[in-house]
């Protein structure tokens, strides 16, 4: 399992300021490269400092616990993923397929790291405190506004119900990608297109409905 990407660090920084963006790149690397070779249970914080060649006490300056260590991994690419997926849907087409754009592109992305991404699925649960959580927050918030933002596009077409406003219908179409990424992860080997396709039949029965 490679160690989570490096990201690019902004040209003309201050030295103080690069050296602080390396460690936490580093801290970032190690905790990736821990949790997937150890499991996260049996990684302790000490390994992760001693693999990133850094302090425990300069570990807790990026930090809380392990679990804000699974946020700072994931957290950038989590951000840049569905802004990027946002920013090219919304076009008018039909709903479901600007559903499968957005949260297929999270299948993908998960399927290429399970490990890490199963310890991510199962410890966001009730994340709301460390130093990453309003970071975590507020990109899932973004998700679902801009789900909500396609449910309204779609009920001004005439092809979504409008009884219910956007943001409640776009909460219970993320709750279905939201168990069923879960349900998909936890397989031995998730294939992206396995999962997806699953969603859509999910997504499907969610907007057809089940009566007779």
């Amino acid at each position: 399992m490679p160690a989570a990407p490096r990201a690019a660090k902004p040209a003309g920084l201050a030295l103080r300021e690069r050296n602080k963006l390396d460690k936490r790149e580093r801290i970032r690397a190690a905790a990736a490269e821990c949790f997937t070779r150890d499991g996260y249970a049996s990684a302790t914080l000490r390994d992760i400092a001693q693999q990133a060649g850094v302090g425990l006490g300069t570990l807790f300056n990026y930090a809380a616990d392990k679990r804000d260590l699974v946020f700072l991994i994931f957290n950038e690419e989590l951000g840049a993923l569905t802004d990027e997926t946002l920013a090219v849907t919304l076009t008018g087409a039909d709903l479901l397929e600007e559903l499968i754009v957005i949260c297929g592109a999270h299948f993908r992305f998960f399927a290429t790291r399970p490990a890490l991404a199963r310890i991510l699925l199962q410890e966001l649960t009730f994340y709301s405190e460390g130093k990453h959580a309003v970071e975590f927050h507020a990109i899932r918030q973004r998700l679902i506004e801009g789900i909500a933002l396609r449910v309204a596009a779609a009920q001004a077409a005439g092809t979504l119900v409008k009884s219910e406003p956007p943001e409640l219908i776009a909460r219970l179409l993320f709750f279905v990608y939201s168990a069923s990424v879960r349900w998909w992860i936890a397989a031995p080997e998730p294939r992206a297109e396995d999962g997806v396709a699953e969603l859509r039949r999910l997504l499907r029965l969610q907007m057809n409905g089940l009566a007779a």
